[in-house]
């Protein structure tokens, strides 16, 4: 009896299993009618559900970017060598602040309001630091921020406005200087790499590269007298760079940023430097004098317009210093005869071998030589062109 009981037990069970089971087959199989293609085209039939995706995809990304993380920088030769160039350079770079002093009308007190920046480079041991004459015009105080973040307070030595240049002194250790190390600009090549490090719009330590654009430019200095083989680059300049360094490839200073071409006042493409060379015999004089010793003619002389209006190119000598190398030398000034005419004197008309069309020609061609050189004067005089040779004096 109890053996028939179980018999028919079991016969129930299965019957019951074999119902449900072609009842979930049959509901399976309406479902999910794909879902043999589904898992044979990805492989995985956990790719059907939409919650395990989002987690798995997250898993990889966390491991993919584990293993960034652990794996090291590769750089190009070219980056690398950027990258070493700027952090020797950056050390001789320096940003400059500078402030005016007001009094207050009513109490009497002092207050100091900021004027404007621009960089600046350390020239020697001695604190010497050089910048534009533009970036220090009309303040009372320039203040100097070194690479290594400390502000030291800074002294006029000298300036060039012919030039745009001029020269700071800090009192710091000597341990916290690191002069510029300084090339040439006579062999410059169009297309060559530069460097600008300077502070735009006073963001300090800021990196710029690009190349020569163009050489022997000519730009306005702040007396209005022009400076001449201009360095034209292409490397990012903006208010706030005067003064910095611009730098060949070698990491040496070529030129000192101080222009640049834009009609918006921020950089468009063209940016103008001084030449090195310039700076080499600039700057010694204005840490020695405090000013370009420069060699002179002892000649007053009249300004271009007036030599333009009667017709002739080069430089009119008005007057001559008793005593001095013109009058030594015999050229002779402009003068009113007894009838209350005006009677030309000497026309310059020549330095050495450099022709003389105008008083920029001459100021210019003066700076090549020193004080006490002697030097070939060309004048036109009565319509003739004659020679006189002179030794220069030295300007007061």
């Amino acid at each position: 009896m109890k053996n028939l009981i179980k018999v028919g037990t079991g016969i129930i069970l299965m019957g019951l299993g074999f119902f449900f089971g072609s009842f979930s087959k049959d509901l399976g199989d309406a479902e999910s009618p794909e879902l043999d293609t589904i898992v044979n085209a990805t492989g995985s039939a956990a790719e059907s559900t939409t919650e395990e995706k989002p987690f798995a995809d997250k898993q990889q990304e966390r491991k993919i970017k584990e293993q960034d993380d652990d794996s090291p920088r590769v750089l190009t030769a070219e980056e690398s060598h950027t990258i070493e160039l700027f952090e020797n350079a950056a050390r001789s770079v320096a940003f400059i602040n500078t402030s005016n002093v007001r009094q207050d009308y009513f109490t009497r007190d002092l207050a100091e309001i900021p004027r404007g920046s621009g960089s600046g480079f350390i020239w020697d041991l001695k604190g010497h630091v050089v910048t534009n004459w533009h970036v220090l015009e009309g303040a009372d105080r320039a203040s100097v921020t070194l690479a290594d973040g400390t502000t030291w307070d800074a002294s006029l030595v000298g300036i060039a406005q012919d030039k745009d240049l001029a020269v700071l002194k800090i009192e710091t250790p000597v341990e916290q200087l690191y002069p510029i190390p300084r090339g040439r600009s006579y062999d410059l090549l169009v297309g060559q790499a530069v460097y600008a490090i300077g502070n735009p719009f006073g963001l300090d330590q800021t990196l710029t590269t690009g190349i020569i654009s163009a050489l022997g430019r000519e730009i306005s200095s702040v007396s209005g007298v022009p400076i001449r083989d201009a360095i034209q680059t292409d490397a990012a300049i903006n208010p706030g760079n005067s003064g910095g360094p611009l730098l060949d490839s070698s990491g040496n200073l070529i030129g000192v940023n101080t222009a640049i071409y834009s009609t918006s006042g921020s950089y468009a493409g063209i940016g103008f430097s001084i030449p090195v060379d310039i700076v080499k015999w600039v700057v010694p004089d204005l840490i020695q004098f405090g000013r370009i010793k420069r060699p002179t003619l002892g000649v007053e002389i009249a300004p271009n317009n007036y030599t333009q209006r009667i017709g002739k190119d080069g430089v009119l000598i008005i007057g001559v210093v008793s005593q001095g190398p013109a009058d030594q030398a015999g050229l002779l000034p402009t003068y009113r005869n007894n009838n209350g005419q005006i009677v030309l004197g000497d026309i310059i008309v020549g330095i050495d071998s450099e022709k003389i069309e105008n008083v920029n020609d001459l100021t210019l061609a003066l700076e090549k030589f020193l004080p006490g050189d002697q030097v070939t004067v060309s004048i036109l005089r009565n319509e003739k062109i004659l020679q006189s040779d002179l030794v220069l004096g030295e300007a007061k």
